[in-house]
């Protein structure tokens, strides 16, 4: 397709009308274009984020100071003298409104109002209390996404608890990983979940976990399989039927909470090591998504959003701050292809979603399967689709509109657990371009740095960093004295400037292009190479499932492999082979092409998703992983030993 003219452009109307547009009138910028009105959200941060907090009605006290020491990324503070509680943001809506649908996949549904959230929130918030949870202690939760998850996070964030989430398909060891390290007074947990049909039961290995947590209070079972499952194997657990049932609706007493009080621990893939416990505070979450909510996908109060995501994936706790704005939350739990392709769209449809978002791998998977949901589904409440896990191919920009829906706005969107957010993503106002992510988000001041700290040109390569601070940033690590981790994190690569660890390169249409994660870059003779540009080349061949790039080290250089795995009927003969290199080659760059090329039958994945080119580079080179439990597939890196055609 001819990349000269915009995939897609908003109209006249939906730019004027756009709450990003109101806000650009109120800081006197309306007449700025997306680009020069984000460089004076950097150029003047204090008056953005402000006029920002104000603009959102947020509820709580910004204090007396905007941002301390504003030069300096670990020492820079927003609103340190500020309050807040994100909680009390989430449950100010008190109304007959729908706040939660919810559908399993058996067709199970439920839907809940703000009323009714609130109140079911109080209980939780007594039954906390009376587990002996108060404020700053954590709370762990081994949940599917339903609304239970909803109500217990909020009710630990109103105590001032602090909340954790992992999705039950996490095995006992995944979980000991992340919830040893913070020490929950309570778990909660589901008797059991379901997955493409079957029944999964969390019983026994939530009595593993208990063994790892000594200082846990109680456990916390919420029947979801079983009404009343057998917790005799636990410890000190009780059903939450039960528990909550000792209590009657409250007014909720939101505890009063520093800015950056911890809200979230969330967790780093956990591929390399023990994953990390990354910090999120109440105020810098809240801001931040409240930012990206209103101003770059402009959700209104009427927008039904719908993210197909498990509550150990951090697009999750981004869907929740939706209800900040009274929109409506559409909750799917299990897998997306069960009980047949067409489960999330007729969802969709039925509910009249006005947001779809999704991994870009979902999109992949539609496109192979050659899916048209326009042709089968009512998508004429569809606003918006964003993709976001890993790059979205260019190819798949085009599925999108030719197949989806054609007048939707389609954003890409990277950022990642370390932000509990976004820095790049859509707005309202500016064209999307095939292939690229639309900007920078707002008061985020990215740049794209050679290894020597020196921004890139438009088109030219390299780290994607961030120069200032900005509101949510992680309070730190958990357990984490002196920031030691924290720095070696974000801070090493180049002095002063957080460095987020992908491969980038600036458009000139003031977007960005993802070449993969920096620490998965291939280095042939010395040249960076991103694993996107590859992966973007070899899918578009039909016999080509999915594959995966990575550099071995071979006589004093870096040479590339690439595994596939195949489409039913499909051989990788002399001919496919040729085939795959001469895509890359015309695709790509000579460079690209790979020196040997392997079928495998399957491909390592996190629980999120994200294939694992770092978790096969270790395999491939002898070298152990030392967390498969963070894998969602930890057998498949067995199909990678000993690969003799590698060997020569």
């Amino acid at each position: 397709m001819n990349n000269e003219k915009p995939l897609w452009a908003p109209s006249l109307e939906k730019r004027n009308n756009s709450d990003l547009a109101n806000f650009m009138a109120l800081c006197g910028r309306d007449g700025d274009d997306y680009i020069t009105f984000w460089q004076w959200s950097i150029d003047n941060p204090d008056l953005f984020w402000t006029k920002f907090w104000d603009h959102a009605d947020m509820i709580g006290d910004k204090g007396d100071t905007i941002i301390a020491s504003p030069d300096q990324m670990l020492g820079g503070q927003f609103f340190p003298n500020g309050t807040i509680n994100y909680a009390e943001n989430m449950l100010r809506h008190q109304n007959d409104k729908t706040a939660i649908i919810f559908r399993n996949e058996k067709g199970a549904e439920r839907t809940i109002s703000f009323n009714e959230l609130y109140d079911q929130t109080s209980l939780w918030v007594q039954a906390l209390k009376v587990a002996g949870v108060k404020q700053g202690d954590r709370v762990a939760a081994c949940m599917p996404n339903c609304p239970e998850t909803i109500i217990a996070c909020l009710a630990a964030a109103s105590i001032g608890a602090t909340w954790s989430s992992a999705s039950p398909d996490f095995g006992a060891q995944g979980l000991i990983d992340r919830f040893a390290q913070i020490e929950p007074t309570v778990l909660i947990s589901v008797d059991a979940y379901y997955h493409t049909g079957k029944t999964i039961d969390c019983l026994g290995k939530i009595a593993t976990v208990q063994q790892s947590i000594p200082n846990l209070s109680q456990t916390i079972i919420v029947p979801f399989c079983d009404e009343t499952p057998d917790t005799s194997g636990l410890q000190n657990a009780i059903l939450s039927t039960d528990l909550l049932g000792q209590f009657t609706p409250q007014t909720i007493h939101f505890a009063t909470l520093p800015f950056n009080h911890p809200l979230f621990i969330m967790f780093s893939s956990g591929t390399t090591g023990v994953p990390k416990c990354i910090v999120h505070g109440h105020g810098g979450t809240l801001i931040q998504h409240l930012k990206e909510h209103r101003l770059q996908c402009d959700f209104k109060a009427e927008d039904r959003l719908f993210y197909f995501t498990t509550c150990g994936w951090m697009m999750w706790n981004w869907l929740i701050t939706g209800l900040a704005n009274g929109s409506t939350l559409l909750l799917y739990d299990g897998n997306a292809f069960y009980p047949n392709r067409h489960a999330l769209w007729d969802f969709t449809s039925n509910h009249k979603a006005t947001l779809f978002g999704t991994a870009a791998k979902y999109i992949d998977a539609m496109r192979n399967a050659k899916m048209r949901p326009m042709d089968t589904h009512d998508l004429g409440s569809l606003k918006m689709i964003t993709s976001t896990g890993s790059p979205l191919v260019h190819e798949s920009f085009d599925y999108v509109h030719d197949s989806i829906k054609h007048d939707v706005h389609l954003a890409s969107i990277s950022g990642g657990t370390d932000i509990v957010s976004c820095f790049m993503l859509g707005n309202p106002i500016s064209p999307v371009w095939r292939g690229e992510i639309q900007c920078a988000g707002l008061g985020l001041a990215l740049d794209v740095f050679d290894d020597d700290g020196h921004p890139q040109t438009i088109g030219i390569s390299g780290e994607l960093v961030c120069t200032q601070p900005f509101p949510c940033m992680p309070v730190g690590f958990w357990n984490d004295p002196n920031d030691i981790k924290f720095h070696q994190s974000y801070f090493d690569t180049h002095k002063n400037v957080w460095a987020h660890g992908d491969w980038v390169e600036k458009t000139p249409h003031d977007g960005f292009i993802i070449h993969g994660r920096s620490d998965a870059t291939l280095n042939p003779g010395g040249v960076r190479i991103g694993t996107a540009e590859i992966y973007r080349q070899v899918e578009q061949i039909p016999e080509v499932a999915e594959a995966i790039a990575v550099g071995q080290e071979w006589k004093d250089d870096i040479r590339i492999i690439l595994f596939v795995t195949l489409n039913d009927g499909a051989v990788l003969d002399d001919q496919l082979q040729s085939k795959i290199k001469t895509a890359i080659r015309t695709g790509a760059s000579p460079r690209h092409v790979p020196a040997r090329i392997i079928e495998v039958g399957d491909i390592p994945r996190t629980k999120s998703g994200k294939i694992t080119e770092l978790a096969v580079k270790h395999i491939i080179h002898g070298r152990s992983v030392k967390n498969k439990e963070a894998l969602a597939n930890p057998e498949a890196l067995e199909l990678y030993k000993d690969i003799t055609a590698i060997q020569s």
